[in-house]
């Protein structure tokens, strides 16, 4: 896991569709980091998420001695008027006595008028829960956490979209028969839930930790974290509910997280580590990218955010 926490405020103007990824320094509009570690019990953090609140942003991460370390919680820190606020733990793995499991993977979401937090918990990947948290007042105080129901886990690591039919689709995977990832659906804030079966055999391409793009006319499309030295994707029709098969793109990934997101204009972005790899497992991650799509099909480099080579 990282050791300290930064974020990189960037724009995405069309002169960054050059194909020079070197260009893009001039979308960064600022990089901070947001916590000091003088401020902060723990020495590594890992799979950051933001938001934005009427108020400013509300940022959460998992953080620990190390991931998968039973000590490992999800905090939080929110920003407004120019400053972040210092770390504070909204959740944890205390079952009871001295039995204590990490959590993982916070992915917050706003409908506008409450913030939700959902995040995973248990000894690790193949056999965590998913569980969620609450907040009227901008990220300042959280509900206790409600548990999802059984093969229910919530958005696994990128974020949910709220479609057209105000139905939220959550993207998730599950790791214990091969990376495989489905769909997750509520349409009554968590109340109750749908979900589509695997999307993949996970043998032939493993795929987890989608992220869903929005195109015109309702359709849909995932780019997922595999094995296969390649982003992958696929294309939903129907909100959600059915998906072509998973296919390689042009993205080279050395196994490592992505995100992506559709912008105000259109566009797509994907943040991903564009580093082509021959390891079998991990690769390097030293090199972090943002890719730009009008179509979602071809791709063209926009901004070379880290490169520590």
């Amino acid at each position: 896991m990282k050791s300290i926490l930064s974020f990189l405020t960037t724009i995405l103007p069309f002169y960054l569709l050059s194909g020079n990824p070197f260009i893009g320094s001039q979308a960064i509009v600022s990089t901070e980091f947001v916590y000091k570690l003088a401020d902060v019990p723990f020495p590594s953090c890992h799979a950051s998420t933001i938001v934005e609140t009427d108020e400013g942003l509300v940022a959460a991460w998992f953080g620990g001695t190390h991931e998968k370390h039973p000590d490992v919680g999800i905090w939080i820190s929110c920003f407004s008027d120019g400053k972040w606020s210092v770390p504070v733990e909204v959740a944890n793995g205390i079952q009871h006595g001295n039995l204590r499991y990490p959590t993982w993977n916070p992915v917050l979401f706003n409908y506008g008028d409450e913030l939700f937090l959902f995040y995973k918990e248990g000894p690790n990947p193949r056999e965590w829960w998913g569980e969620y948290i609450t907040s009227s007042d901008n990220g300042k105080s959280w509900s206790r956490p409600y548990r999802l129901p059984e093969e229910i886990f919530g958005p696994i690591k990128n974020k949910p979209e709220l479609l057209e039919n105000e139905v939220l689709i959550c993207p998730s995977s599950t790791e214990d028969d091969g990376w495989r990832v489905h769909m997750e659906f509520t349409s009554d804030r968590g109340k109750s839930w749908e979900r589509t079966g695997p999307l993949n055999d996970g043998k032939s391409l493993g795929a987890i930790q989608p992220s869903i793009l929005k195109h015109k006319n309702q359709v849909l499309q995932m780019v997922c974290r595999s094995r296969n030295k390649k982003i992958l994707t696929s294309w939903s029709y129907d909100q959600g509910r059915t998906w072509t098969s998973l296919e390689k793109t042009g993205l080279p990934i050395p196994n490592s997280g992505i995100d992506a997101v559709t912008l105000a204009d259109g566009r797509h972005v994907v943040v991903y580590n564009h580093i082509i790899d021959t390891s079998p497992e991990w690769g390097k991650r030293n090199i972090l990218n943002i890719a730009v799509s009008d179509d979602g099909i071809n791709w063209k480099a926009a901004v070379l955010l880290e490169n520590d080579a």
